[in-house]
C-alpha cells in the first residue's frame, strides 16, 4: 500500500495562485514507479454522477502528460525525486475551480499509462480543499 498526503489548498481570489503538494511514501516506493494523478471533485457533482474529475497526470517515466482541456493550460504537474513529492501548480484560478482535489496513484504494472479516468487510480489520499473566491 502507498500513502499519499496533499497539501497547500486553501481560499485564493480568483486569478491567483496555489501550488498543490502530495508526499508518496510506503515501503521501497519510487516516483519513477507509478503513474501520477491529480483528480477533484467539486461540490454537488456527486448528485450528477460525476464523482471525480481527471485533471491531469503524468505517467512512470515522465513521457507521458495529460492535462484536461477543461484547465484551459493554467494548471502544471511536477515531480521531485528527491522528495518524493509531486506537485500541481494552479495559475489564474477561476470560481469553477473550487472543490476538493486528490492526488492519486495507479499500480506498477500500469505505470506507463496516463489517464483521466478515475478507475484506473488505486491509491489515493485524503484530499486538500481549494476555495476560490472573491
Amino acid at each position: 500500500q502507498l500513502t499519499l498526503v496533499e497539501s497547500g489548498g486553501g481560499l485564493v481570489q480568483p486569478g491567483g495562485s496555489l501550488r498543490l503538494s502530495c508526499v508518496v511514501s510506503g515501503s521501497g516506493v519510487t516516483l519513477r514507479s507509478y503513474a501520477l494523478g491529480w483528480l477533484r471533485q467539486a461540490p454537488g457533482k456527486e448528485h450528477e454522477g460525476k464523482v471525480h474529475e481527471g485533471i491531469s497526470c503524468i505517467s512512470a517515466t515522465g513521457k507521458k502528460i495529460y492535462h484536461t482541456d477543461a484547465l484551459e493550460g493554467r494548471f502544471a504537474i511536477s515531480r521531485d525525486f528527491a522528495k518524493n513529492t509531486v506537485y500541481l501548480q494552479m495559475n489564474s484560478l477561476k470560481p469553477e475551480d473550487t472543490g476538493t482535489y486528490y492526488c492519486a496513484s495507479t499500480l506498477r504494472q500500469y505505470g506507463s499509462l496516463c489517464s483521466s479516468e478515475s478507475g484506473l487510480y488505486v491509491y489515493w489520499g485524503q484530499g486538500t480543499q481549494v476555495t476560490v473566491s472573491a
